[in-house]
């Protein structure tokens, strides 16, 4: 996605005339909240080009999205200090721009920068010739000869770290488009298509299940017939810090050896546009994919094809977890285990679960609700509501008007300052075989129950499908985990950065209640408040509780 950056300069140095203009370093800048450094994944403009004031001059990618730069000033470009690929820091010197062949060493030499520091540079000669770009890899430099370009990964989600290369969506020898899809990536998140970003063919491939980090090398792309293997060899002498991570790199660089058709289909499986969801289901149904046709964009597989594929013979089943003959055929009293690689997705839970558990201190509030009038309640709103609507709703509903009246619990800490949220976006935790997702419904009190209804379940659909977007689980400001369906009655919930409190909900459960001076059965729910106590007092947190229990109690005053 490119975004307009006009809004998000961060200053300009001087006023420039077009009659007189004087060559101006072009800075790095902050173009997210939380961005702290990005990287150029592309210049749209190269050394002599003629640029005005905010004209586009490269796209960056900063940790939200990638987005635009556009130039705040106005001249030709003299000097590219920046290489793509690689992270800059905000406010780091990233080109220079001014007069035609203008003398712009006094700019290097004030902001500590030397040409020969520069880790891939180009300069300006009378003839505006690019000189080849060059890469630092440790103390020693590498040359990347210009028909060749690396392919790295890139963050694709906030929290990620590290992806695993699932499949080749292109093989070794195949030429590529800006754009296309060439791998599916698994994040912390979800798997995720990755489209290449460059244009040419692919030379070699990582092999499929490799970890690797974020701005590793994954794949190299350039003119057919390019000799890559110098450069990578020097990648894989270790001084790189992706050289760790690419394996088995003789049989990746065999043109001969595609990474992605099967032995049944041979090339052209590699050729059939599929979605990664299609391809799964296809798989588990035991359905040859060539055989199904497409109606999604330029005929790619989606989801809806293979529900409505009718299979000519009887489908495959898939095949038994090996595991589970294991476990069978083991004889009475001998020990055995099962050791499996640990997701991006776990490590992800674990990882930021664990900075919240040992770096907020924790308490925790549990209150008990009465739900008599809330069970009656969804009865009745069920039968007009076009969609249904559960308790998980009702409790998201409430919740976000409890909010709204206590505004200080929807908050973060932030270290030297604490932020209060003036807006609610509700992150409702959802169960995948993976792991745990956090979908978040934006702006909540200001939603319907159907309109809540609705959403919540398209989000826990795409989560459980694997289609969530980072626009799907960024933003939260307060969170939800309900393990009621489960039979679970009271739980404690760790918080969810960077919220400052969780809700963990139990199921409703029928026990003896005092009503009027007479003991009769009653239903209720238990729900349990973790709080940070950086952030949240006891006190605030109690109230909060109490204003949850008045609408769950009463849900006629969440529709006034």
């Amino acid at each position: 996605m490119q975004i307009c950056q006009k809004s998000i300069l961060l200053q300009v140095y001087i006023q420039i005339s077009i009659h007189n203009i004087m060559a101006e370093l072009v800075l790095m800048p902050k173009m997210s909240d939380t961005m702290q450094e990005g990287v150029i994944a592309t210049w749209l403009k190269k050394v002599g080009d003629t640029v005005k004031a905010g004209e586009p001059i490269a796209e960056v990618e900063t940790d939200k999205a990638t987005m635009e730069l556009e130039s705040y000033f106005s001249g030709t470009i003299l000097h590219i200090i920046a290489p793509e690929k690689q992270a800059i820091p905000v406010n780091a010197p990233i080109a220079i721009i001014g007069n035609p062949n203008e003398d712009f060493s006094h700019l290097l030499a004030d902001s500590g920068i030397k040409k020969s520091q520069v880790q891939a540079t180009t300069t300006i000669t009378q003839t505006t010739e690019v000189v080849t770009a060059t890469q630092t890899i440790s103390t020693q430099k590498v040359t990347i000869p210009p028909n060749i370009r690396p392919i790295t990964l890139p963050k694709m989600s906030d929290t990620m770290q590290e992806g695993v290369l699932v499949n080749w969506l292109k093989k070794v020898g195949d030429t590529v488009k800006e754009g296309e899809p060439i791998a599916e990536v698994e994040t912390d998140k979800a798997t995720m298509e990755l489209e290449c970003y460059e244009k040419g063919t692919i030379l070699y491939q990582i092999e499929p299940g490799t970890t690797v980090p974020v701005d590793g090398l994954i794949a190299i792309i350039g003119e057919a017939g390019a000799d890559y293997k110098p450069y990578l060899e020097i990648l894989k002498s270790g001084k790189s810090p992706v050289s760790s991570n690419i394996q088995n790199t003789k049989r990746a660089t065999e043109p001969s050896q595609p990474t992605l058709t099967t032995q049944t289909n041979g090339s052209v499986e590699s050729r059939i546009k599929i979605s990664p969801l299609a391809k799964r289901l296809a798989k588990e149904l035991g359905y040859d994919i060539t055989k199904i046709k497409g109606t999604g964009e330029g005929g790619r597989i989606v989801k809806r094809d293979i529900e409505n594929f009718i299979a000519q013979s009887q489908p495959t089943p898939p095949k038994e977890i090996p595991s589970t003959k294991v476990i069978q055929s083991i004889p009475l009293g001998q020990e055995s285990y099962e050791e499996v690689p640990v997701s991006q997705m776990r490590k992800t839970i674990a990882r930021r679960l664990s900075e919240s558990k040992f770096s907020a201190p924790h308490f925790y509030l549990t209150i008990d609700i009465d739900m008599d009038k809330a069970i009656a309640a969804r009865e009745a709103m069920n039968q007009a509501s076009p969609v249904k609507i559960s308790f998980n709703d009702m409790i998201v509903k409430a919740t976000a008007m409890a909010l709204r009246k206590n505004p200080k619990v929807n908050a973060s800490w932030l270290g030297d300052r604490i932020r209060y949220n003036h807006h609610i976006h509700i992150g409702v935790a959802v169960a995948i075989e993976e792991g745990l997702l956090v979908p978040v419904v934006r702006f909540a009190d200001t939603k319907s129950l159907s309109q809540i209804a609705a959403e919540t379940k398209e989000l826990a659909k795409k989560a459980k499908d694997k289609k969530l977007q980072p626009a799907d689980w960024e933003g939260n400001t307060f969170s939800i985990s309900n393990l009621g369906m489960f039979g679970i009655e009271e739980f404690t919930a760790i918080i969810n950065p960077p919220d400052a409190c969780i809700l963990a909900v139990g199921g409703i459960k029928q026990v003896p209640v005092v009503k009027n001076g007479q003991i009769v059965i009653g239903n209720v729910m238990k729900v349990t408040l973790s709080c940070d106590h950086r952030v949240v007092d006891g006190a605030l947190g109690a109230a909060f509780l109490q204003t949850l229990k008045e609408f769950l109690e009463e849900p006629v005053k969440m529709l006034v």
